[in-house]
């Protein structure tokens, strides 16, 4: 289930929530910490992340900040103010899309 379609659906519900929580973060680190607290159920490539980090930014929800770190360009990329509340808004319609799914799949259909 690793890099199943429903997991590509919420890649950036991911992201944004994560980066909520950690105010800010570079791509291959928001990757480690998704397989982390997935216990390595969810892998997230690189080609998928940063077509969807650069969305995000182009959407007007991140920021992108540019450190040089041990010789190296890192690019850290942290939520706007609008950013924050299209979290809160996705997180709740997914709150909600998880509620309803389980409602179909614990229901008996007739």
């Amino acid at each position: 289930m690793a890099n199943s379609n429903l997991y590509k659906g919420s890649l950036q519900t991911i992201i944004l929530k994560l980066l909520n929580e950690n105010d800010k973060m570079y791509g291959y680190e928001i990757t480690q910490k998704v397989k982390r607290i997935t216990d390595n159920e969810l892998n997230i490539t690189e080609g998928a992340l940063y077509p969807a980090l650069h969305k995000l930014e182009a959407e007007g929800l991140l920021e992108v900040e540019v450190e040089k770190v041990d010789n190296r360009i890192r690019k850290y990329y942290r939520l706007t103010e609008p950013g924050q509340k299209e979290t809160i808004n996705r997180l709740q319609e997914l709150e909600d899309f998880i509620k309803n799914m389980q409602v179909i799949v614990n229901s008996r259909l007739a």
